[in-house]
């Protein structure tokens, strides 16, 4: 087992569980000397920037965090979600907590190849964060201080329109087959001549659909989301809005190849995410 002290969207335990982590322990803990912020740019432009610590020339600056106590088998889990060795780089930092007292843990900084500092979270981002942090008991004035943050400001989206044409359709068992290729909401997508910051998506997302991977990072996400639910249109709006917004990230990143099936005939129509039980 391990200490994993995490300050930004893993303080909260339903977005760790999203990642496969399910801590045997969270506490509320302290780093102290070091800065939080929002300067590593995300894969996906339209997401903003995400969290970051820096070490601090200042010692009354802290972070706020929570300390979880791991199995081995999560690092693996972890180092996945933090893009371990391309956007991010694993360290150890000795965090203080009320009941385990001072502890060395694991934790990630920003790479400098992913750092930008004009990054500013997102509204989704943020809320996750402050939800960790409240249900943590982290220092109200910190959440404040967090609550007050400047946002990444987005431009608004058109549903997704579906490529017409004679394009294939893919299976689970097929687009397994081709490890440069990805799903998301009834379309597929080539990686394979993806700019280099993606380069280590192509072995998370490659043969895979990752339509519920992005929806269960949506901060509305109670973790329940199904592989039915898509297939039978049983999203909100604003899971679809979020598909929506990821399809044309993705038709600006990847090469449109096909469409997906859910495991029935149909295939995507001409309306986005708001139109997959209809095509």
């Amino acid at each position: 087992m391990f200490w994993y002290f995490g300050y930004g969207s893993n303080m909260d335990l339903q977005s760790l569980r999203a990642k496969g982590v399910v801590p045997r322990i969270s506490e509320r803990a302290v780093l102290r000397g070091w800065r939080l912020r929002f300067n590593v740019r995300h894969f996906f432009r339209h997401e903003g920037g995400v969290g970051n610590i820096e070490p601090s020339n200042n010692p009354i600056d802290l972070v706020w965090g929570v300390l979880h106590l791991c199995d081995d088998n999560h690092l693996v889990h972890l180092d996945a979600a933090e893009a371990f060795g391309h956007g991010y780089d694993r360290i150890l930092v000795e965090v203080d907590t009320a009941r385990q007292g001072s502890r060395k843990a694991t934790t990630y900084v920003g790479m400098p190849s992913f750092l930008d500092e004009s990054c500013r979270p997102t509204q989704r981002y943020l809320n996750i964060v402050l939800q960790g942090a409240v249900k943590a008991g982290i220092d109200p004035s910190y959440v404040e201080q967090l609550r007050r943050y400047p946002l990444h400001l987005k431009k608004p989206v058109a549903p997704f329109a579906y490529p017409k044409g004679d394009f294939p359709t893919f299976t689970a068992r097929t687009l397994a087959e081709r490890p440069l290729y990805t799903a998301l909401a009834c379309a597929v997508f080539d990686m394979s001549g993806a700019r280099s910051q993606h380069e280590f998506l192509k072995s998370l997302f490659g043969g895979k659909d990752m339509t519920l991977f992005h929806l269960q990072r949506l901060d509305q996400s109670d973790g329940t989301e199904t592989l039915e639910d898509i297939k039978h249109n049983r999203l909100t709006p604003a899971q679809k809005l979020y598909l929506d917004e990821y399809l044309h990230e993705y038709m600006m990143e990847y090469v449109y190849v096909g469409r997906f099936c859910y495991g029935s005939p149909s295939a995507a129509g001409d309306g986005g995410a708001s139109q997959l039980a209809s095509n």
